[in-house]
């Protein structure tokens, strides 16, 4: 159960959205954000005085006034609030459920807001999964993905954790591109995700492999 909720007609269906590249939000995963522009300033002030629930989605690109936004996005609810002596707004979010982004409303308010379908996605308000997986293999690709990029993390912790909370904290920490975080956000279970996760950190590795070769000197002819 995340968050409280059960089902998700009990998640609003008119949620605000934060679009914020390679930014993500996972179910039960939690995301501090440094808020400070006038809108979403605004936006803190409008969800703190409702249901505390925003909706992460990454951007297609364009306009950078106005994107077009990812079609998955997900919903976290603000369990951490805190104002600076400047007037920035500290936060955590933390995820509840993911959906899929309807019609964009018109509204006088600053910042953008959608209908919100979740039902594609309600399994992310079930329990976590206790899915069986390479653990030793992810941690051998993960430490020498962390490693060509001068990264390091608790490794203890991660050889500890249950399944869902390490693939949700490097699905969402670790440094890919914005297609590539948003093809793990869209990912149906969190098998599949897992997947995606372990194909990824292969992918570099394999990418890291022939950039080594390119630069190997050649023989001469």
């Amino acid at each position: 159960m995340a968050q409280g909720y059960i089902r998700t007609d009990e998640l609003p269906q008119l949620i605000p959205v934060f679009p914020l590249d390679a930014a993500v939000l996972l179910p039960r995963g939690r995301l501090p954000l440094n808020i400070f522009e006038p809108r979403y300033l605004n936006m803190i002030d409008d969800v703190m005085a409702g249901d505390r629930i925003i909706g992460m989605v990454q951007t297609l690109g364009g306009d950078r006034a106005h994107p077009p936004l990812a079609r998955v996005g997900c919903a976290g609810r603000v369990t951490s609030f805190a104002e600076t002596q400047d007037g920035r707004y500290l936060i955590t979010l933390s995820g509840v459920c993911r959906f899929t982004l309807g019609q964009e409303l018109s509204s006088p308010a600053p910042y953008r807001q959608v209908r919100a379908d979740y039902d594609l996605y309600a399994v992310d308000l079930q329990p976590p999964e206790d899915i069986p997986f390479e653990r030793d293999l992810l941690l051998e690709s993960l430490k020498a993905f962390l490693h060509r990029r001068g990264m390091d993390i608790e490794w203890e912790a991660a050889r500890e954790a249950p399944a869902d909370a390490l693939i949700t904290s490097l699905c969402m920490a670790l440094p890919f591109e914005v297609a590539e975080k948003q093809a793990l956000v869209e990912a149906r279970t969190l098998t599949d995700r897992m997947t995606a996760l372990s194909a990824l950190l292969q992918i570099d590795e394999a990418g890291r492999r022939d950039e080594d070769d390119d630069r190997s000197p050649r023989p001469l002819q």
